[in-house]
């Protein structure tokens, strides 16, 4: 983005009109998301000044995406900055923020924003309280820390969560660093954080199970068998939702369901429990949606139920 597009100006810094086209920029957390982050805004025409990171990682992350950038101690990043980037560890963040109210280095009319998909304003109050604009910009990728994040940063989407009169200041920081914003209120703000949580993670957990369950099976590559099935399931739900279901539970299969268990249950005991829990929830979302009838769901449940207090049982 040209380096003259003015960022819209926090209360207490200098008017639009009259102040420079930058802002000065302090990263808190040179980790794979704060170093990139970093990187877009000086992208964007705003000077990053000064980084805070302890591990030897953060400090060649730093060097790679902020070449010349201080690593100095947080409140002196703070102190340095007129937009601070919290990119730090979710459960490290209320502490932190308070932290340096309590020090009193916040000062009125700094922005701040955290990248915490799972906070939302709340964690920002000690900052707030002393006349810091805060903001919340989660970016709904991932992140390795690597160059190229940069550029994958166009048009991914940003979770906002903002006060009303703080919204276009959100909006134009987003979209300085490439995203495309979309609001989230606070009340939601844990919610939508565990939905990309289910998506993401549990997606990786369940690519890599199946995969071990391949080579178990004898399969010497699993990528290239389940590449172009798990490419199509994912379109599937993406498009169709429930309807792009597919598989023994959206038939009401009963009896390979049960086979499956058994064989899991002989070859690799560590995965029933997985299978149990995912296929018992696709089998109600399946009902839900009206791709099994309920007398072909019952006998799946009693299955699965069963399967449950089996693996429970033999867990003690």
């Amino acid at each position: 983005m040209p380096a003259a597009r003015r960022t819209p100006r926090a209360a207490g810094l200098p008017p639009a009109e009259s102040a420079p086209a930058r802002l000065r920029v302090g990263v808190v957390g040179a980790g794979r998301v704060g170093a990139v982050l970093g990187a877009a805004l000086a992208a964007a025409g705003h000077e990053v000044v000064a980084a805070a990171g302890v591990s030897s990682a953060s400090a060649e992350r730093a060097a790679r995406l902020l070449p010349g950038v201080p690593l100095v101690p947080t409140d002196e990043v703070v102190a340095a900055a007129d937009l601070v980037v919290l990119a730090v560890p979710d459960d490290t963040l209320p502490g932190l923020v308070a932290g340096l109210a309590e020090t009193g280095i916040w000062r009125p009319g700094q922005l701040t924003f955290h990248t915490s998909g799972a906070h939302g304003l709340a964690v920002l109050a000690p900052a707030a309280a002393t006349g810091v604009l805060p903001l919340a910009l989660h970016p709904a990728m991932t992140f390795t820390g690597a160059p190229e994040d940069v550029d994958r940063l166009a048009g991914a989407p940003f979770a906002v969560t903002s006060a009303p009169e703080h919204l276009p200041v959100a909006e134009a920081l987003v979209l300085e660093m490439g995203g495309e914003p979309f609001a989230v209120a606070e009340d939601d703000r844990r919610l939508y954080h565990a939905a990309l949580v289910t998506g993401a993670n549990h997606l990786v957990t369940l690519v890599a199970e199946a995969a071990d369950l391949l080579r178990a099976a004898g399969v010497d590559s699993p990528a290239r068998v389940l590449a172009p099935l798990l490419t199509a399931a994912l379109d599937n739900g993406l498009r169709r939702g429930d309807r792009g279901l597919t598989g023994p539970v959206s038939r009401g299969d009963v009896g390979t369901v049960a086979d499956h268990l058994e064989t899991l249950t002989e070859r690799a005991p560590d995965a029933v429990a997985g299978y149990v829990a995912m296929a018992r929830r696709t089998t109600e979302r399946a009902l839900v949606a009206g791709r099994l009838k309920r007398h072909e769901g019952a006998p799946l449940l009693e299955l699965l139920e069963a399967a449950q207090a089996g693996d429970a049982a033999g867990s003690r």
